[in-house]
């Protein structure tokens, strides 16, 4: 049995990764997964504030929090989305690259499977616009995310939100995987050299 094919949208929060996601779920051509990591955090935040209610004896800064369990999670995510891909299902991957860390971890563990790395793109304007409407980010969140995320200017597949609705987006994206055109671009990128200072 083959490996699952990956779908990896890659845009910044409010860019229309999700929204895409739902439509690819929706058709009936291809199956899919969906793995968001902003449901594996709220998840991970669920189990915490339903098993430990109360107020702990000692409060913590978010940065600390933040250095202890988000590599975990991320470490998570990445080897659920190997996992699903090696059982053989098809995983739309609807995260960020949000430094050279967070690309070299995703290289790492997913480089020798089937990737579709998709570009999805946004102007800085439309997606400060979706973020405020939204009520549900921080704003400047997506803005800040912005230089990093569209510096990879190498896709097999890039979509436009702003042009194209979700389901014309994921039209392409199937249009694309059913051509049986190669996807190579994730592989055939270096991992980045990170510089500790």
């Amino acid at each position: 049995m083959k490996r699952g094919l990956i779908v990896f949208l890659n845009g910044t929060s409010s860019s229309g990764k999700t929204s895409i996601s739902t439509e690819l779920i929706n058709q009936k051509e291809i199956s899919f997964y969906h793995l968001s990591i902003d449901e594996f955090f709220n998840n991970y935040n669920d189990f915490v504030n339903n098993k430990f209610p109360d107020e702990p004896p000692r409060g913590i800064d978010h940065q600390v929090v933040s250095q202890i369990i988000d590599h975990s999670i991320l470490s998570v995510y990445h080897s659920t989305i190997k996992l699903l891909s090696e059982m053989g299902f098809n995983v739309i991957v609807d995260s960020i690259i949000a430094n050279d860390k967070s690309f070299n971890d995703f290289y790492d563990v997913l480089i020798d499977h089937p990737i579709l790395f998709v570009g999805v793109r946004c102007s800085k304007e439309e997606i400060t616009r979706r973020e405020q409407s939204r009520g549900d980010r921080v704003i400047g969140l997506a803005h800040s995310q912005f230089d990093y995320i569209y510096s990879y200017d190498e896709y097999d597949l890039e979509v436009n939100t702003e042009e194209l609705s979700p389901v014309q987006c994921a039209d392409k994206i199937l249009s694309f995987i059913k051509s049986d055109q190669d996807y190579s671009v994730f592989k055939n990128l270096s991992k980045r050299e990170i510089i500790v200072s």
